[in-house]
C-alpha cells in the first residue's frame, strides 16, 4: 500500500508516494524551495505543487517545524507567524482540492519512521531523535510510546536556543569546523540527557549522511548516539505513516 507524505522544512518542502511494506520511498521524491516569508499561503502552494508532481488523489501526510495539535499549528519558530493557531489540516486540505490531510509535527513524524523501520527500531527505552537542519527538532520515545511536540530545539543554552548554537544552520551560519560543532552538539546532547536520561539518541536531518565526520568527536555524552537510517526521507516517510492512521 503506498500513501502520499511530505515535509515541510525551514529551508525546502518534499514529498513523494511511501512504501508502507518498506517504509521506504516508493518514487524519487520532489522537492521545492521553501517560499520566504513562510506564510500558510505560500507554504500551501508549495505544498500543492509537490503534490500534484506526482497527480496524487489520495489522502496525504504533512509534516510542519512546530508544535501541532488537533490540525492546528500552535507554533512557528522557522516559518511565518501567521502559521500560529492556523488551522492548517483545513487550509492545506482544501489547497489540495480537498484531499484528506494529516498534519504532525515533523520530527515526531521522522522519530515515527526510525522508530518502526530505522535505528530505533525494537528499542524499548527512552529514545530520542533529533533532527539537526534549520532548527533542531526532536521526537521522545518511552516503551516505544511517543511524546508528541516536545520541541527540545528551544531548550536554553549558554543564554541562547540551544537550535541557535547547535544545529546545522548555526553550523553553516558561523562557518564552525566539524570538531567545533561537535562540541556544541555534545554540550547540547549532554543537557538533554541530564533531563531524559535516553539510552539512545538519533540524529537526523540532512546531516545525518554525514554522520562519521562529527558523531565521532561528541564527547561527554553516556547514550548511544547514532545517525538516522533513513536520513533525511523519515519525515516522508512518518507522513505517509500517519495518512494512513499508523
Amino acid at each position: 500500500m503506498n500513501v502520499f507524505g511530505v515535509d515541510i522544512g525551514g529551508s525546502g518542502i518534499k514529498g513523494a508516494p511511501v512504501d508502507l511494506q518498506r517504509g521506504a520511498l516508493a518514487e524519487e521524491r520532489h522537492k521545492v524551495l521553501t517560499p520566504h516569508p513562510a506564510t500558510p499561503e505560500s507554504v500551501a502552494d508549495g505544498v500543492a505543487e509537490v503534490v500534484g508532481h506526482f497527480g496524487w488523489a489520495g489522502p496525504v501526510g504533512i509534516t510542519f517545524p512546530g508544535v501541532v495539535t488537533g490540525g492546528i499549528t500552535r507554533t512557528a519558530a522557522n516559518v511565518d507567524e501567521g502559521w500560529v493557531d492556523r488551522d492548517a489540516a483545513r487550509l492545506l486540505g482544501d489547497r489540495l482540492g480537498g484531499l484528506p490531510v494529516t498534519i504532525l509535527n515533523d520530527a515526531d513524524a521522522a522519530g515515527i519512521a526510525e522508530m518502526t523501520f530505522g535505528a530505533g527500531k525494537g528499542r524499548e527505552g527512552t529514545v530520542i531523535l533529533l533532527t539537526l537542519g534549520t532548527g533542531i527538532g526532536s521526537a521522545v520515545f518511552t516503551g516505544g510510546r511517543l511524546v508528541p511536540n516536545t520541541e527540545l530545539g528551544h531548550l536554553e543554552l549558554h543564554g541562547h536556543d540551544a537550535e541557535k548554537r547547535a544545529s546545522t544552520k548555526a553550523k553553516e551560519d558561523h562557518d564552525l569546523s566539524w570538531a567545533h560543532w561537535a562540541r556544541r552538539l555534545g554540550k547540547y546532547l549532554a543537557h538533554v540527557e541530564m533531563l531524559f536520561s535516553p539510552e539512545l539518541f538519533v540524529l537526523g536531518g540532512g546531516v545525518s549522511r554525514k554522520a562519521e565526520k562529527f558523531v565521532p568527536l561528541i564527547e561527554g555524552v553516556r547514550a548511544e548516539i547514532v545517525p538516522a537510517q533513513l536520513q533525511n526521507n523519515a519525515g516522508i516517510v512518518g507522513a505517509g505513516m500517519a495518512a494512513a492512521g499508523r
